[in-house]
């Protein structure tokens, strides 16, 4: 029963892992002022690029830091597109999610059925030897690891230094910003490319980790999930990363039922991370004046400085 039960919670972090990229990367997004819907689009382009680059590499860090810079190049389109052009965020982003699938589709369909054997475990000495605890916590990849100093940084980042502090002022009020100096558009460009980093990193967990292979499409709506759970955490990075589990959690809740031979039909159990979405946006926003509070001011509003 012991090793059903870490075996459960080991794919619970396996699935978790790539939303708390994907929503902690949106979340500094959207804490500069910017609302970027293409963050399906982006994990999408990370995933093929980091198994296209293992494919033919045979490296893991080559292939994580592809990853990582297709979804920022991605991004970089996207911050063009809205801060140099004025473009509005939302066509735009759901322009991206659309341009990623394609791209993504094109780039890996001579890769489809190549299988990979996935990113070593690193067991950290002595502590990966502690019954239970042990191998719960301290034998993962580098991308779990990662995630989880990720959002101990991102904490850090916001409430503790004063860049941090720049960002949340230009999200809230870029005129105020830009009147007291600070470069409103650099500010919110570096939020976007940091996003689209994450979103990348995201999309290189699901192809070389999570299921070591590449599938058209294999985000599965992970974007739009990672976009609800920054409203559902109120922007806060440690509301997102507890958000991140209870949704892997479901997600892998549904896959072990199915297993089981529950009686119900395969396809509602299929939906229930996403019927679960719903129900949680459906929740919050039923409070709105919450979501006033916590959200971003000037989040999705264009900025055209005066001078």
């Amino acid at each position: 029963m012991a090793d059903i039960l870490i075996a459960a919670i080991l794919t619970i972090i396996t699935a978790a892992t790539p939303l708390v990229y994907a929503a902690l990367g949106e979340m500094i997004t959207e804490k500069s002022g910017v609302l970027n819907l293409g963050v399906e689009g982006m994990i999408l382009v990370g995933a093929v690029a980091g198994f296209a680059t293992i494919h033919s590499t045979g490296s893991a860090a080559l292939a994580i830091f592809a990853g990582l810079a297709a979804g920022a190049l991605l991004a970089s389109v996207f911050a063009l597109l809205v801060l140099g052009f004025q473009a509005t965020q939302v066509a735009t982003g759901l322009a991206l999610t659309i341009f990623g699938i394609g791209v993504s589709a094109l780039v890996g369909q001579d890769l489809v059925g190549i299988a990979y054997d996935g990113l070593p475990k690193i067991s950290i000495p002595l502590l990966s030897s502690i019954p239970v605890i042990g191998p719960l916590l301290f034998q993962h990849d580098i991308l779990v690891y990662g995630s989880f100093a990720l959002v101990f940084l991102v904490a850090w980042f916001l409430k503790n230094t004063r860049p941090g502090l720049v960002l949340r002022a230009v999200g809230n009020s870029h005129d105020a910003a830009h009147a007291i100096g600070y470069p409103v558009i650099r500010i919110r460009y570096m939020a976007i490319l940091f996003g689209g980093a994450m979103a990348g990193l995201a999309g290189a967990y699901l192809s070389l980790a999570y299921s070591p292979l590449w599938i058209e499409n294999m985000s599965a709506g992970r974007g739009w999930i990672a976009l609800a759970l920054v409203v559902f955490a109120t922007w806060r990075p440690w509301r997102v990363f507890f958000g991140a589990y209870l949704f892997g959690g479901i997600t892998i809740f549904q896959l072990h039922a199915q297993a089981f031979g529950v009686g119900v039909p395969a396809q509602i159990m299929s939906m229930l991370p996403y019927l679960a979405t719903i129900v949680v946006l459906v929740i919050i926003s039923r409070d709105i004046n919450k979501i006033k509070l916590n959200a971003p001011m000037c989040i999705g509003k264009p900025f055209h400085p005066t001078a």
